[in-house]
């Protein structure tokens, strides 16, 4: 018998006397924390260095450490499984018993160098919707990149520069990846410094120039048209701005949240096209259909919509949404948990 619950930690997960925590947003009491990845909302500073054990990918681990998280070594239990979920480089999801599948953030479209999440079945799922809700439906990867590229080449024909904006781990490496052929191509040095790191795991990242270079070598004045990639977090610091007004440059968002017309301009951009590292509403359907559970957890996002919705397809699906002074609890029977390693 073991129990998934929800506190204001994160979820949680376990048996009387072992307990592992799922991406907890502070420092639980628990055996084990799984971090699924290194996006800054799935890592706290306060893991203690000889405290709880640590379940990662290596890659995870480097990054986070990379971004100043002084986390112990990663702890390898053979009661475990962690499975690629398609989100970042080193993202994961975890397996546990061969019973409990966890998803973490997880995309199942093969992106550019990043290929689609591993769907394990499982009795108990517990899956993020962050889109799960039904009118967020993505444009295939190539349709996006297509649209984009047509983009860029109408303002080269004019003279004009871009600017293409995305989250600066995970979406940004995609960008500097598929737009490479566009030259002189500057990257916000933010990125260039998640780029170096994915170059050290093995996805080559070059042929461009950082941005601080560019201004000090008078680039952006005296070249004709280039291409940017930077953080979209920019749009709301002024660096969005001040490039625009400087060099009269156009701008491109990259977001599954742009489906919603009022995103753009929210964020106070020129474009903004459909391309995320998470799992649309369909590709969420369809992770549910392969992993085909008992039950299934939602978390994150739209997770009481996606919940009625799957409950309407004949699954048996609740929420885990954590609720000032409550503690959602469900027991549920596992014959073996963190029992003997396997060979």
């Amino acid at each position: 018998m073991f129990q998934v619950s929800v506190d204001n930690y994160g979820i949680t997960v376990g048996t009387e006397d072992k307990t592992i925590y799922l991406d907890p947003n502070k420092q639980p009491n628990s055996d084990f924390i799984f971090i699924s990845h290194a996006h800054t909302d799935h890592l706290h500073k306060s893991v203690r260095e000889n405290g709880n054990k640590i379940i990662t990918s290596r890659i995870t681990h480097k990054i986070a450490k990379l971004r100043g998280y002084k986390y112990a070594d990663a702890y390898e239990e053979h009661d475990f499984k962690l499975l690629d979920s398609g989100h970042i480089l080193g993202s994961n999801g975890i397996l546990i018993e061969d019973e409990l599948y966890y998803t973490g953030d997880i995309s199942i479209r093969k992106r550019a160098f990043m290929n689609p999440a591993i769907i394990p079945k499982a009795k108990t799922l517990i899956i993020e919707s962050t889109f799960g809700q039904h009118d967020y439906v993505f444009p295939k990867f190539e349709s996006t990149i297509h649209k984009a590229n047509l983009i860029i080449s109408e303002m080269y024909h004019q003279g004009i520069p871009v600017i293409l904006l995305g989250y600066t781990l995970g979406k940004a490496q995609i960008l500097t990846d598929v737009f490479r052929h566009w030259k002189p191509l500057i990257i916000h040095d933010s990125i260039h410094d998640m780029n170096m790191i994915y170059s050290e795991c093995g996805v080559d990242m070059d042929s461009y120039v950082t941005f601080s270079e560019a201004e000090k070598n008078n680039m952006l004045s005296s070249y004709g048209p280039w291409l940017m990639i930077a953080p979209i977090e920019s749009c709301k610091n002024g660096f969005l701005k001040y490039i625009k007004t400087k060099y009269g440059a156009l701008s491109i968002g990259f977001s599954g949240w742009s489906v919603k017309p009022y995103y753009k301009f929210a964020m106070g951009l020129d474009y903004c096209l459909p391309l995320s590292d998470h799992c649309d509403y369909n590709d969420l359907i369809a992770v549910v259909k392969k992993c085909n559970p008992e039950k299934v957890y939602t978390f994150h996002g739209f997770a009481d919509r996606f919940a009625h919705d799957l409950r309407l397809m004949g699954y048996d699906a609740d929420p885990l949404v954590y609720s000032r002074g409550k503690v959602r609890k469900t027991p549920l029977k596992l014959d073996t948990f963190f029992g003997k390693s396997k060979t």
